[in-house]
């Protein structure tokens, strides 16, 4: 019994790789992608799936497995055997694993943009502290685009691909960069590269 769960939960573990591996593959906005498709399948706003729903999305979003093993999947996350699966707990296990240091940085990142702290990111949050750096955007430079333009533009590069509602949640904003992480090989560099962009200060400083 024992060696039959062992080999159930490696097995699990593969599945879940090559479902990471499949999001990768799609770029850094894979695994938005991926929630997006599971959030439409949500259709009473629950944040849960029934295997149905499961199976539908993942062939929606061309993942292919076999009956056996999708239903492995499924009967892993649905511990309390009510036949459905929250997805937000299964994107989370399908993040690239991360460091401390950069999942660290990434929250520093999100609780400075997050002006209002209310764990949500909004245009009235940017405008407020991310206005300075919407003034240097090329397109607001050249006179293009507005600074709310720009600032919406943003909000959209990070929320939910074909759905953006102007709002980016602490989860989603976790998921964008886990996906940036993925192509970044060195922790100091990524840590750097957030510090940067967002005008952080520098650790120990």
């Amino acid at each position: 019994m024992y060696k039959q769960v062992k080999i159930e939960h490696k097995r699990v573990f593969e599945l879940l790789e090559k479902m990471r591996d499949q999001c990768l593959l799609k770029g850094v906005g894979g695994l938005k992608s991926l929630a997006v498709v599971f959030r439409r399948m949500d259709t009473d706003f629950s944040k849960c799936l029934c295997y149905q729903e499961f199976e539908e999305g993942l062939k929606l979003y061309g993942v292919q497995f076999d009956k056996s093993d999708l239903r492995m999947l499924f009967d892993s996350f649905d511990r309390d055997r009510n036949k459905r699966i929250d997805f937000l707990e299964l994107i989370a296990k399908l993040r690239p694993p991360m460091s401390k240091l950069r999942t660290d940085v990434i929250n520093e990142a999100f609780d400075l943009l997050d002006a209002n702290k209310d764990g949500v990111l909004k245009l009235e949050d940017l405008k407020i502290v991310y206005s300075t750096n919407a003034r240097r955007h090329p397109k607001f430079v050249s006179g293009e685009w507005t600074e709310e333009q720009v600032l919406r533009n943003f909000l959209d590069s990070i929320d939910t691909p074909g759905n953006p509602d102007g709002k980016v949640t602490r989860e989603e904003f976790m998921n964008y960069y886990a996906g940036v992480s993925s192509t970044v090989d060195d922790d100091s560099y990524f840590d750097l590269m957030m510090r940067a962009c967002y005008g952080l200060p520098n650790r120990g400083s």
